[in-house]
């Protein structure tokens, strides 16, 4: 609503913007003392700093004005030549679009293939900050079923037909931290095929593997129905802002074109470091110190859950799933409950997370909580989760009844 005394009328879709309850949850976690188990930060202990060191040096010796330069809006040539070999179909270096992090690809994608009113489909729970970047074009958003193997076929069967495209998150999913199964992935595929319906696969999160790589990404199997996203910012470091949009070339000149209008290009600084510490295979060597690091994250978490709050029956226990990569674990509260309630518990007791609700596009899981374990240390993780437990306990006893 504009201030009647204001001279500043906002746009429609300005109405549509909300905070980010995530950003809102982190402000919570800057009080002293604090357990955070609520961002979805990378662990800084996996930026590989004094590669960065050696590459800015180099960058600005070898090519200065190129390096601090306006330059090309599709971004870096040699990375995304990169990126290109990188991806596990065959990919054409001019289909890759350097963008700001793949949420500016998220932005890309409303502005290009959204109008007001048309129909989007997004998993039951999807990312939050996909949602947001998608809803000031005012479509309707309709969710999908999905489970602990991705998608719902048949419920997506009911709902595909009008709908501009699903969006998908594969891989270690934010904020459940499901997989799609190899069967899932293939009959989405074959489904979206036979329909019509483009894809957007999301993955930030598929080189995170703890034990075994994830089946093969939905794009491989149809590049002509699918946009990619990925990202430099759980692989490398997220301040720098860089992800990608893999897009067939039907898609991809207006995703330049509004990239265009929206910061020219990305940052070529950036870009020209990401390549001089990717030459040479720097990710195969530095990606699996990451995998180890938060395997063992995920696994003091899970032994702390099971310590603290032992698995029982799903209406009076907390339960949990066991993620097989990324960065974060789900968890449904005793019924009865909401994550939302026992919030402000938790913080009394030292320890945040975020509730689950707002990562449905609608009729949310108010016993939902989703539980980040790359950022806090092991003993961190066994504090916070004894920390939890009290919460969950103390929030039970002032229920009524």
């Amino acid at each position: 609503m504009t201030d009647s005394h204001s001279p500043w009328h906002l746009a429609r879709r300005a109405a549509r913007m909300n905070p980010s309850i995530i950003r809102e949850i982190l402000k919570v976690t800057e009080k002293p003392g604090i357990i955070s188990f609520a961002g979805g930060l990378p662990s800084s202990k996996t930026f590989p700093v004094a590669e960065f060191d050696a590459a800015c040096a180099k960058v600005l010796r070898d090519d200065p004005a190129g390096a601090l330069q306006y330059a090309a809006s599709e971004g870096y040539g040699p990375l995304r030549e990169m990126v290109a070999d990188m991806l596990p179909w065959r990919v054409d270096p001019t289909q890759v679009l350097i963008t700001t992090g793949s949420q500016q690809g998220l932005d890309l994608v409303a502005k290009v293939l959204i109008d007001a009113d048309s129909k989007i489909l997004v998993e039951s729970p999807t990312y939050l900050g996909a949602v947001m970047a998608f809803i000031p074009m005012e479509p309707r958003v309709v969710s999908v079923a999905s489970d602990a193997h991705g998608v719902d076929i048949d419920d997506l069967a009911q709902k595909a037909d009008d709908a501009r495209f699903l969006y998908v998150l594969p891989n270690f999913q934010n904020p459940t931290g499901n997989t799609m199964s190899e069967s899932r992935r293939a009959a989405l595929s074959a489904l979206a095929t036979e329909r019509g319906l483009p894809l957007i696969e999301d993955n930030p999160y598929g080189d995170l593997w703890f034990d075994v790589p994830p089946p093969a990404p939905l794009t491989a199997r149809n590049p002509d129905g699918c946009i990619y996203l990925g990202s430099f910012s759980k692989v490398l470091a997220p301040g720098l802002r860089l992800g990608f949009v893999v897009a067939p070339k039907a898609v991809y000149p207006k995703l330049l074109q509004a990239k265009q209008a929206a910061d020219l290009h990305s940052p070529g600084f950036n870009q020209r470091m990401v390549a001089e510490v990717m030459k040479d295979g720097f990710l195969e060597r530095h990606v699996p110190t990451i995998r180890a690091l938060y395997k063992s994250q995920r696994d003091a978490m899970l032994e702390a859950l099971q310590h603290e709050m032992p698995s029982g029956d799903t209406d009076h226990t907390l339960t949990w799933n066991t993620p097989a990569g990324g960065m974060f674990l789900w968890a449904r509260l005793p019924k009865g409950m909401s994550a939302v309630d026992l919030l402000p518990f938790a913080v009394e007791q030292g320890v945040a997370f975020v509730p689950g609700a707002p990562f449905y596009a609608d009729h949310g899981d108010e016993r939902t909580l989703r539980l980040s374990f790359v950022t806090p240390s092991v003993d961190e993780i066994h504090r916070g989760v004894a920390a939890l437990a009290r919460a969950v306990k103390t929030y039970a006893a002032s229920l009524p009844g």
